[in-house]
């Protein structure tokens, strides 16, 4: 008997892989999807911080053109918000920097990751982990909506005091929440994608 209820608990977690969340933000909406399996840690630690409504109101505060929109961490008053433990590094998931990859900022401890995350604007292979550098950890796609994060890269920025890239006028992630792949928002904007693509 236990071992066909760890049989289908082995079954129904290989089948948990993906979770789907709407980031909507200022300048539209993107969607993006966790890999459960290959970076549980990050998943699970996003997830926690989006079911507290940890990100609502926050700001993209470093944004680099052609490079990376980092966000996730201060108020629209540049206040840093208080979290969590941070968590272990899973930059040797398999998982690579690539355009459309959403990460895990952090510190130069390779373990100071918390609630920042980045989207990755291109491919940024530099940020991969090698055997001379930890790198940092992948842990969601954008599935839509990344036309959203290219336009955040557009806005004009300024440094100021600790900041570097921040953006003149503030770009804010409204909210950020879990849906299902049937919701009506997540549809049509695939749809649209569908269109456009070549």
């Amino acid at each position: 008997m236990k071992r066909s209820v760890a049989a289908l608990l082995a079954l129904f977690t290989a089948g948990v892989e993906a979770k789907t969340y709407e980031v909507f933000t200022d300048l539209g909406t993107m969607y993006l999807e966790t890999h459960e399996q290959l970076a549980p840690i990050s998943s699970e630690n996003f997830d926690r911080y989006v079911n507290e409504g940890f990100y609502n109101h926050t700001i993209f505060h470093r944004v680099v053109e052609d490079f990376v929109v980092q966000g996730g961490g201060f108020t629209t008053t540049l206040d840093r918000k208080d979290t969590h433990d941070a968590i272990e590094n899973e930059s040797t998931n398999g998982l690579r920097n690539l355009r459309g990859t959403v990460a895990m900022a952090r510190f130069s401890d390779p373990n100071s990751a918390t609630s920042q995350f980045y989207v990755n604007l291109k491919d940024n292979p530099h940020l991969d982990a090698t055997p001379e550098s930890p790198g940092y950890t992948v842990f969601a796609n954008i599935r839509c909506g990344l036309a959203v994060a290219d336009a955040i890269a557009k806005e004009e920025t300024r440094q100021f005091e600790s900041f570097t890239h921040l953006p003149s006028n503030p770009v804010r992630v409204i909210w950020i929440k879990p849906i299902e792949t049937e919701n009506h928002g997540y549809t049509e904007c695939k749809r649209q994608q569908n269109r456009t693509d070549p």
